[in-house]
């Protein structure tokens, strides 16, 4: 079935069904089941290549490449101008899986634009996704309206976030909203918190960015973290420092262990906090689009983060 054709299956009756369920699982939040959920500390916690950063390779180069550097997987953007394009999803994504299958890699998260019910080719992604075995995926990011403020920016939101996860639950998939430094809503952590909180944390939470909170949190994203642990089910990983660029303060993305991350507090936490799942390693300081630059790059940031983590006990 194409994509289209999945799209238009989220009709009336869907909407209908979905607002429904969204209605209960808020209110099951109040029951005992999930109020006494915990973050799930037996999922593995595969390091994946985001693979953005290998997308000017085919799927057999990238995963090909993946595998030789060592990585145990591969965060695939199913998004706008992503390595598998979200109208194309049905059809190229089991072929990007299976790729990575046949180097050796697992698949178990994709990035994507998805807010909503209403994001286009947002049901066929998703089931097409679990179908390839695709455990978690990342949201697409939600904006402020001055016009309603904060609040009303978040209240608006709420309804659309708990007809999302109803449709995760039917499909089996969770979703995580990053929280993204900037002026984007849920760089504050407890924006997400707001948004997620009465909801079940097994299909829709957080994927949890250490280096954007640290560039909002400062010294207080641990107590972020704390406040979203029962629904960060999966992490990004990458590392920045503060610089003066042209007389003005920026961030300059670095790569591990050479900016202000401080990866041993923060891995000490994700141990306490019984935290799990897979990490989606990014690498957004320059580089040169090569395998000759980007595998011994790769490599030894895949190496410094592989250190932290078995510090901790994690592996």
């Amino acid at each position: 079935m194409k994509s289209d054709q999945c799209d238009r299956k989220i009709g009336l009756t869907r909407r209908t069904f979905l607002t429904g369920a969204a209605a209960g699982a808020s209110l099951a939040v109040s029951g005992s089941t999930v109020t006494e959920a915990q973050p799930e500390s037996n999922v593995p916690r595969d390091i994946c290549v985001f693979s953005k950063h290998l997308q000017w390779m085919d799927f057999d180069e990238m995963a090909e490449t993946a595998a030789e550097i060592g990585f145990d997987g591969v965060d695939i953007p199913v998004r706008p101008r992503g390595h598998v394009l979200p109208e194309n999803a049905v059809d190229e994504l089991p072929r990007a899986v299976e790729a990575s299958k046949k180097a050796g890699l697992s698949v178990p998260m994709i990035t994507t634009a998805i807010n909503g019910t209403d994001s286009p080719h947002a049901e066929a992604i998703l089931k097409t996704a679990k179908q390839a075995g695709v455990s978690h995926y990342r949201m697409g990011y939600l904006n402020y309206d001055d016009k309603k403020g904060i609040v009303g920016s978040l209240d608006e939101h709420k309804p659309k976030i708990a007809e999302l996860a109803a449709m995760n639950r039917e499909i089996g998939i969770h979703g995580g909203y990053q929280n993204h430094s900037g002026a984007y809503l849920g760089a504050v952590i407890w924006d997400i918190w707001y948004l997620v909180r009465d909801l079940d944390p097994r299909w829709i939470g957080c994927q949890y960015d250490i280096r954007h909170a640290t560039v909002e949190g400062g010294l207080s994203w641990p107590v972020d973290l704390k406040l979203i642990a029962k629904f960060a089910k999966t992490q990004v990983v990458k590392d920045f420092k503060w610089g003066r660029v042209d007389g003005k303060w920026q961030v300059i993305n670095t790569p591990i262990d050479e900016g202000m991350v401080d990866f041993k507090r923060y891995y000490d936490l994700v141990k306490s906090l019984k935290i799990s799942g897979p990490i989606s390693m990014h690498f957004e300081y320059p580089h040169e689009h090569n395998r000759e630059t980007v595998v011994p790059l790769m490599k030894k940031d895949l190496l410094a983060l592989r250190a932290h983590i078995n510090e901790a006990g994690l592996l």
